[in-house]
């Protein structure tokens, strides 16, 4: 059972990315497909796609290369965890790797990068950075 499914799902990315995979196949949850599609959105993976109906719904990753051939994440951490959450204010949001990573936050509008949110002047939990 996994207790971290955001940090589960950001491992598992990074693995198939190390080793050249085009697509991967997670078990399908409303928070994980929100990740996912902000994750396209911002330029980090290619698609995602539900597949399935009722109790096994799944979700598949289309992973993104660079023209060297290098994965297009080449890291992410994971801020909040289940045994510690950490919100963040509007003034609290700085930028991540001078401009070239983003922060992934959850708040009362939906998924948005730290820039979203500080342009809507909205906090919330903080996710997880990527770059």
């Amino acid at each position: 059972m996994v207790t971290d499914p955001i940090g589960d799902m950001l491992a598992q990315i990074r693995n198939a990315g190390a080793v050249h995979k085009s697509t991967l196949v997670l078990p399908y949850s409303k928070l994980r497909y929100a990740v996912a599609t902000a994750l396209v959105k911002y330029g980090y993976i290619e698609s995602v796609a539900k597949k399935g109906k009722k109790v096994v719904k799944t979700m598949e990753i289309g992973l993104l290369y660079t023209t060297e051939g290098k994965h297009r994440i080449s890291g992410a951490e994971r801020l909040s965890k289940p045994s510690r959450r950490m919100y963040f204010a509007t003034t609290d949001i700085k930028p991540i790797r001078h401009g070239y990573g983003t922060l992934v936050l959850s708040t009362p509008m939906g998924i948005l990068s730290g820039n979203e949110a500080r342009k809507n002047k909205v906090g919330g939990e903080a996710l997880f950075k990527i770059w």
